[in-house]
């Protein structure tokens, strides 16, 4: 399927990789309608980052996942759909798993039954590396067991399992697309990189921290969108469930060094007893096999850990950037 000139709807698109997303379909030819979570300030999230002339070519709908009416009417009339509003805070997830449920599963709910209804020729579903857990076995291809090692995950497997019903109950043209560990430009300070970079860019010498051994299959962000695009455009995906992934590793330890490397600086790490995870909830090992991706679509990520990297510190070296941040608050 050709996405060019494609009606599409994006939900999540005020959120990190949703803004990034929007903008990367724009640019292929798509018209695009872009559903942000409603709120009083009328903020549309880091959708209010980009230039006039893009959220000119836009139409942004403001509703609530939850709500299945205002989802239904976002969806009509658009051919295709890359679902990505959720809640991400695994911490969070500890504090508040009601609401991970009501987001994420009952949010998905709904965008499948209107994709059902509504007769939507292709629909992306946004899953994440976090549902295989600690990994049993590397690198982790789509075969790997699915664990719930925190609320935020369990419900993400929720999702997933609903996303694959509806593609074996009613043919709905489902893709799940599996993202490991994504970063760039505008991701929420209670992502790793993002923490390190601005505490150091703030003049922190003792940077706080989690556990240091864990380790993750980082990808930057325009990959990830570029796979996104190529999922939805790939027949053969239909059906399926498709990690994006590098095939490569980096410790927490070694992202510190890369980042202290790239700013000139030295600091020392304080580990803080409120960043760790419970001990059966920290996921030790993630990294992702994107064999399947590979043979489907063809993609593969065009930037390395250290180039996406360089990239990321740059815009965070931008201190109107860097002013939407709070580096002194721990953001849960």
């Amino acid at each position: 399927m050709e996405l060019r000139n494609k009606k599409v709807l994006v939900t999540g698109a005020d959120g990190f990789i949703g803004s990034h997303l929007t903008q990367a379909l724009l640019a292929h030819g798509c018209s695009v309608r872009a559903f942000v979570y409603y709120n009083s300030f009328s903020s549309w999230g880091w959708l209010d980052a980009l230039d006039k002339s893009q959220l000119d070519t836009m139409e942004v709908f403001a509703g609530d996942i939850r709500d299945p009416n205002g989802v239904r009417e976002a969806m009509k009339d658009c051919d295709v759909v890359f679902h990505l509003a959720a809640l991400i805070g695994i911490p969070f997830s500890y504090h508040s798993p009601d609401s991970y449920v009501d987001t994420n599963i009952k949010g998905t709910l709904n965008v499948l039954q209107a994709a059902r209804q509504l007769g939507v020729q292709r629909l992306v579903v946004t899953s994440t590396s976090e549902v295989y857990g600690t990994a049993r076995y590397v690198p982790i291809d789509e075969n790997h067991p699915l664990q719930g090692q925190s609320p935020y995950s369990a419900t993400k497997i929720g999702a997933d399992r609903l996303a694959e019903s509806f593609y074996r109950s009613f043919d709905t043209p489902v893709v799940v697309a599996r993202p490991f560990n994504t970063y760039g430009p505008r991701q929420s300070a209670r992502a790793l990189i993002p923490t390190i970079i601005t505490q150091l860019l703030s003049g922190d010498s003792d940077l706080k921290l989690g556990s240091t051994k864990p380790t993750r299959d980082f990808n930057y962000v325009t990959d990830i969108t570029t796979g996104f695009l190529a999922l939805a455009e790939c027949d053969a995906a239909v059906g399926e469930e498709v990690n994006i992934a590098t095939g490569t590793e980096y410790s927490v330890a070694d992202v510190v060094e890369i980042v202290c490397k790239a700013l000139g600086v030295v600091v020392s790490i304080d580990t803080e007893v409120r960043r760790l995870r419970p001990k059966n909830s920290e996921v030790s090992r993630l990294l992702g096999d994107p064999s399947k991706m590979r043979e489907l679509t063809g993609w593969q990520p065009e930037y390395s850990f250290e180039r996406g990297l360089a990239e990321t510190v740059d815009w965070f070296r931008n201190a109107e950037n860097r002013a939407r941040y709070k580096a002194w608050h721990y953001n849960i």
